[in-house]
């Protein structure tokens, strides 16, 4: 199984570049799982599309219903967002250096790969992708370094 945050996911979704490689990386890979968070900013993704008319209202509905449809047969695992991961989170943002950049989401993603035992993280934003070895994980981008 692997972690996506929520742009690799919209990639799973959505025509942007790089999509066939992560769609190629998510065919092969035995599940797929994310915070429920990644839910929210799936959602965020796709109403950003719509304002700068990269797809339709009508496609977005076609996005959701495939979306849900993976959801119902179990191609996501989502991982809740408790008391306790956020508390992870917050002490990791605390605890890393000053120099490293992280937006409370990424920390929040971060936090629950490390909590449900993943090695690596999938991601093409770099700020997650450096911040990555303060929770003990490895930040992979298969679109390059940028992108």
């Amino acid at each position: 199984m692997i972690y996506f945050d929520a742009a690799y996911i919209a990639k799973c979704y959505l025509n942007e570049p790089g999509a066939d490689r992560v769609r190629e990386l998510a065919y092969a890979a035995d599940g797929l799982a994310s915070c429920e968070l990644a839910r929210l900013e799936f959602a965020s993704i796709l109403k950003r599309h719509v304002r700068e008319h990269h797809v339709t209202r009508r496609e977005v509905t076609a996005i959701l219903k495939d979306f849900e449809e993976d959801e119902q047969n179990g191609v996501w695992q989502w991982f809740g967002v408790t008391s306790e991961l956020l508390e992870r989170a917050r002490k990791a943002v605390l605890d890393i250096p000053s120099t490293v950049f992280l937006r409370s989401g990424d920390a929040l993603h971060l936090a629950c790969a490390e909590e449900h035992g993943f090695e690596e993280v999938y991601t093409n934003d770099r700020h997650m992708l450096k911040a990555a070895r303060h929770f003990h994980l490895t930040g992979v981008n298969v679109l390059g370094k940028n992108g």
